[in-house]
């Protein structure tokens, strides 16, 4: 157990205590509808059953959950298991005070009616949470874009999701700018999101364009990225593409999916644009590019009979 679960325990058994000796001594030391010793015992009680909730969530979460669970999947659990300690909290502590559960258990009804009413966009957002815990449309860890707001997400509350900026105002080519960006549940059930890095599969495809002349050898210089390319991530493509078929296989989509890098051509004034399509992991994906450009131009400068660029242009 942590130490944060020890205090509970102790707090819990000397609430309990308390309730139990202070009531002899003060008797009815105030003569009213509810006497001092009354008001005393049922209010120790109260917060002894709330720190023997929060006791109990902590033992659960320290004993219960390995330390080896992953990561992404603890923080949906605690989240959960969170919610229903408040719960179960609140329910226990208007049974104490009252004396009386199911008139507590109507009393919450009551009031949630009345809450529901009154507040409607957090309620909403709590109910994207519930999305978000059961659909998974993304996690802690992943790099999304929800609405106009992208990066990765660091935590997933109650109300809000909080991410780790990309991109912004600040930086661009998909680095962090160091700003957090607080969004409401809500905007999940109403935006389109979009999960860049999702478990099932966190890679996604990209492209790297090369500006060449129309005297260029095309068809040795497509060839010629291809390889660069795939020298770099052959691998890593290779093994990822397989195991993409294999999670479309289960799909009633067909599509053709290559297991090396492609080239694809788009024809421009003054020049042809040569485009290198491969599989990159969203979070290495501007390191990735650099890299690439490095070899390719280091590559393309080694066949200067075979590859030239657009005059008007530089590269």
């Amino acid at each position: 157990m942590t130490r944060r679960g020890t205090l509970y325990v102790l707090a819990a058994l000397a609430s309990g205590v308390l309730a139990a000796v202070l009531p002899p001594i003060l008797g009815t030391a105030v003569d009213t509808t509810y006497p001092l010793a009354l008001v005393a015992a049922r209010g120790l009680s109260a917060v002894g059953v709330a720190f023997a909730v929060a006791a109990g969530y902590h033992v659960v979460t320290t004993l219960a959950l390995p330390a080896s669970m992953d990561r992404r999947r603890r923080h949906r659990v605690e989240s959960v298991l969170r919610l229903v300690a408040l719960v179960v909290a609140a329910i226990a502590v208007l049974g104490v005070v009252t004396d009386r559960w199911v008139p507590a258990l109507v009393s919450l009804g009551v009031a949630g009616v009345a809450i529901s009413l009154a507040l409607q966009q957090p309620l909403l957002s709590l109910l994207g949470w519930v999305y978000v815990m059961t659909k998974q449309p993304f996690q802690v860890g992943d790099r999304v874009r929800i609405d106009e707001s992208k990066g990765d997400v660091i935590d997933v509350d109650y109300l809000v999701t909080t991410l780790w900026e990309i991109n912004g105002e600040l930086v661009s080519s998909n680095q962090p700018s160091g700003r957090h960006i607080t969004v409401p549940n809500s905007v999940v059930l109403t935006s389109h999101v979009v999960n860049f890095s999702r478990d099932e599969f966190p890679f996604v495809w990209n492209e790297l364009s090369v500006q060449v002349s129309y005297e260029t050898d095309l068809e040795f210089t497509q060839e010629l990225l291809r390889e660069t390319t795939e020298e770099h991530l052959g691998e890593t493509m290779h093994r990822e593409v397989a195991r993409f078929r294999e999670q479309l296989a289960e799909t009633p989509v067909e599509l053709e999916v290559q297991d090396r890098p492609s080239v694809n051509i788009a024809q421009n004034e003054s020049w042809v644009e040569l485009r290198v399509r491969y599989l990159v992991s969203p979070k290495r994906a501007q390191r990735t590019r650099n890299e690439l450009y490095e070899r390719i131009f280091e590559r393309l400068d080694d066949h200067p009979e075979r590859v030239s660029f657009p005059v008007s242009r530089s590269r």
